[in-house]
C-alpha cells in the first residue's frame, strides 16, 4: 500500500478497527453509571455518606474530564507523529488501564482513589482513540463514502454510551470487577489488529509541540470542569455550591486561563488549537451543533436514569436494588433509534449533503423533548418507548452527517487536530451537561420537595424534629440515591429513626411506593425545566446546522473526488471571515 492510497479492503479494515475502539471506549465511559452501587459495595464504601460524595462524582467524571482535556493535543500529535501510531498506543493504554482497574485489591478510600486514578489512565487511552479514529477514516474513505463510514463510527460512539448502561447492570451484580475486565480481551485483540493492519495514509507534518498552549488549555479546562463538578454539591446553607469561593475561583480562574490560551494560540507559529479552522463555515457550525446536541443528549441520559430508577420502576414493583439493570433495559429503544438512523443518514448525506439531515435531526430531537414533557411521571411504557425511539432516530439522523461534514471540511494535514477540536466540544459537553441538568433538577426539586417530604414523614409517625431535618437536606442527596438505585429513605432517615417507628410505618417509609409517589409531583416540575432547556439547545443546534452551507469538501481533494451532487463549497461569509482573520 503506497502513501495516500487505500485498497478497497483496507477502508473496511480501518472502519472495523476504529469502530471497535470507539465502541469499547464509550461503553466504558458509561458502564460505571449502573455498576457504581456494586463497585462501592465491593470496596466497602457508602458513596452517600458525608465526605464520600467526591468519590462518587470523580469515579464518573475522571474519564470524561481527561478525554475532554487531552483529545485536542493527542489529535495534533497524531498529525505530527502519525495518526495510526497514536491510535495504536491508545488501544494499549486503555487496555492497561482496564487490567489495573480489574485487579484492585484495596478497600475503602484507598480503593476509591486507585479506581479514580486508573480511570484517568483509561481516559488517556480513550482520548488517543477518539482523537485519531475520525482522521484515520477520513484518510481511508473517498469523499462519497465518508458519511457512511463516519456515521457507523459515530453511531457506535453514541450507542456505546447506552450499551454500557445495560452491560453494567448485567455484569456488576455477578462480580463488579467484570465491569472493567470485559474490556481486556477486546483491547488486546484490537491492539494487535491495529498494529498489524492499520497504516498512515497522510504524510506527517513535522512541527514543534506547542507546550504553552497545551499547558494553558489543560489547566483552564480542568479548572472549569472542577468548578462545574463541585457547583452541583451543597455548600454552607445552600442546596448547591455555585456561590462557593472555591467554585467561583475555579470557574473564573479557568475561564481566564482559557483566555490566555486563546492569546497564545493567536501568536505561536504552530498552535495546537488552529483557530484558523474556524474560518471554515462547515467546521464552525458543525462544532457548535456538536456541543449543543451533546449537552441535550448527555442531560437526557441522566434524567432517564433518575426517572426510571428513582420513580417509575419502584412504582411498578421493582426493588430498588434491581432498578439499575432494568433502567438500562427499558432504555433500549433509544439505542435502537441510534443504530437505525446513523448509518442510513450517513449514506444519504454522502449523496445529498449534511445540512438537511443534521438540521432535521435536531428539529426532531427538540420535538421529542417537547413530547416527553407531556408524559406523566407515571407514564404508560409504550408511549415512553416510542418517544425514546424518536429521540434516538433524531440524534442518529444528526450525528453521522454532522461528523462527516466536519471532517470533509478539513485539509488533510489538519484532520487529526480538527477531529480533536470537534471531540473536545463533544466530550466537554458531557461534563457541562451534568452540571447544567443536575442544577436544573435540583432547582426544580428544591421548590416543592421539602414541604412534600416533611408532610409525608410526619403522616407516617416521624417526629417533627426528624421530619424537618430530613426535609431540609439538599435535594442532591435524593437525586444521588435515585441515580444509584438505593432506597433514598433508608439513607435519609437512618437506622436510629427507623428503629424508633412502629414496624408497619417503617416498612411503609422504606417500601417501593412511599418515596417514588412523594417525589413524583416535584420531579415533574423539575422535568419540565430540564426538558425545556434540552429543547432550546437542540433548536439552537438546528440553527447552527442550517447555517453550515451546502456539502463541503476542502480544496486539497481532487475535483473528481469533490464533484458530488448538490455540493457547494462555502467558506464563512466575508464579514465573519474578516473578523476571525483579525482575531486569529
Amino acid at each position: 500500500m503506497t502513501p495516500k492510497t487505500a485498497t478497497g479492503s483496507y477502508k473496511w479494515i480501518a472502519l472495523s478497527n476504529t469502530t471497535l475502539g470507539v465502541l469499547m471506549a464509550t461503553i466504558n465511559s458509561s458502564i460505571l453509571l449502573i455498576a457504581l452501587p456494586d463497585i462501592f459495595r465491593g470496596i466497602h464504601i457508602d458513596p452517600l455518606a458525608p465526605g464520600n460524595t467526591n468519590y462518587l462524582l470523580w469515579m464518573i467524571l475522571s474519564f470524561l474530564v481527561v478525554t475532554a482535556v487531552l483529545v485536542v493535543s493527542l489529535g495534533r500529535l497524531g498529525d505530527v507523529y502519525g495518526r495510526v501510531r497514536m491510535y495504536n498506543l491508545g488501544f494499549a493504554v486503555f487496555t492497561l488501564g482496564s487490567v489495573l482497574l480489574s485487579v484492585t485489591w484495596m478497600t475503602g478510600s484507598a480503593a476509591a482513589l486507585w479506581l479514580i486514578g486508573m480511570r484517568v489512565v483509561q481516559g488517556i487511552g480513550g482520548a488517543m482513540l477518539f482523537a485519531n479514529s475520525s482522521a484515520i477514516l477520513t484518510d481511508a474513505f473517498p469523499p462519497d463514502q465518508r458519511g457512511l463510514a463516519l456515521g457507523i463510527n459515530g453511531v457506535a460512539a453514541i450507542a456505546g454510551s447506552f450499551i454500557g448502561l445495560v452491560m453494567g447492570g448485567v455484569l456488576a451484580p455477578i462480580e463488579w470487577r467484570l465491569v472493567f475486565l470485559v474490556s481486556v480481551p477486546i483491547g488486546l485483540f484490537g491492539t494487535v489488529w491495529a498494529y498489524r493492519k492499520l497504516v498512515d495514509l497522510s504524510p506527517r507534518r513535522p512541527a514543534r509541540i506547542d507546550w504553552w498552549g497545551n499547558v494553558s488549555f489543560a489547566v483552564g479546562l480542568i479548572a472549569v470542569m472542577v468548578g462545574i463538578t463541585y457547583g452541583i454539591q451543597p455548600h454552607g446553607g445552600h442546596t448547591m455550591g455555585w456561590t462557593s469561593p472555591v467554585v467561583l475561583a475555579a470557574l473564573i480562574g479557568g475561564t481566564a486561563v482559557l483566555g490566555v490560551f486563546v492569546a497564545i494560540e493567536r501568536r505561536v507559529a504552530e498552535p495546537m488549537f488552529d483557530l484558523s479552522l474556524f474560518r471554515i463555515r462547515a467546521f464552525t457550525a458543525g462544532c457548535v451543533a456538536t456541543l449543543l446536541a451533546a449537552v441535550g443528549r448527555g442531560g437526557l441520559q441522566f434524567i432517564l436514569i433518575i426517572w426510571l430508577q428513582g420513580i417509575w420502576l419502584p412504582r411498578h414493583g421493582y426493588d430498588f436494588a434491581s432498578t439499575p439493570l432494568w433502567a438500562g433495559i427499558y432504555m433500549v429503544p433509544l439505542i435502537a433509534g441510534f443504530l437505525i438512523a446513523g448509518p442510513v443518514s450517513g449514506i444519504l448525506s454522502d449523496r445529498y449533503g449534511a445540512r438537511p439531515f443534521a438540521t432535521g435531526g435536531m428539529v426532531a430531537a427538540a420535538a421529542s423533548f417537547l413530547l416527553l414533557e407531556t408524559l406523566p411521571v407515571d407514564f404508560a411504557y409504550g408511549w415512553f418507548a416510542a418517544l425514546l425511539l424518536l429521540n434516538g432516530l433524531a440524534m442518529g439522523l444528526f450525528s453521522s452527517p454532522n461528523r462527516a461534514a466536519i471532517m470533509n471540511s478539513l485539509p488533510a494535514g489538519q484532520r487529526g487536530a480538527g477531529a480533536g477540536m470537534s471531540a473536545t466540544f463533544q466530550n466537554s459537553a458531557s461534563v457541562l451537561s451534568i452540571g447544567i441538568f443536575f442544577s436544573l433538577m435540583i432547582i426544580g426539586l428544591a421548590a416543592h420537595l421539602p414541604a412534600a417530604l416533611h408532610d409525608g414523614l410526619v403522616a407516617h409517625g416521624v417526629s417533627q424534629a426528624d421530619a424537618t431535618r430530613v426535609s431540609h437536606l439538599p435535594p442532591v442527596a435524593s437525586l444521588f440515591a435515585s441515580f444509584l438505585g438505593y432506597n433514598p429513605m433508608q439513607h435519609l432517615l437512618g437506622p436510629h429513626v427507623l428503629a424508633a417507628l412502629p414496624h408497619d410505618q417503617a416498612a411503609a417509609l422504606t417500601g417501593r411506593a412511599f418515596f417514588p409517589t412523594l417525589m413524583s409531583g416535584p420531579f415533574a416540575d423539575a422535568l419540565h425545566v430540564a426538558f425545556t432547556f434540552a429543547l432550546v439547545a437542540c433548536l439552537v443546534a438546528a440553527a447552527a446546522s442550517l447555517l453550515r452551507g451546502g456539502q463541503y469538501h476542502h480544496d486539497d481533494e481532487s475535483p473528481g473526488e469533490a464533484a458530488l451532487e448538490g455540493e457547494a463549497i462555502e467558506p464563512l461569509p466575508s464579514g465573519i471571515a474578516s473578523a476571525l482573520h483579525r482575531t486569529a
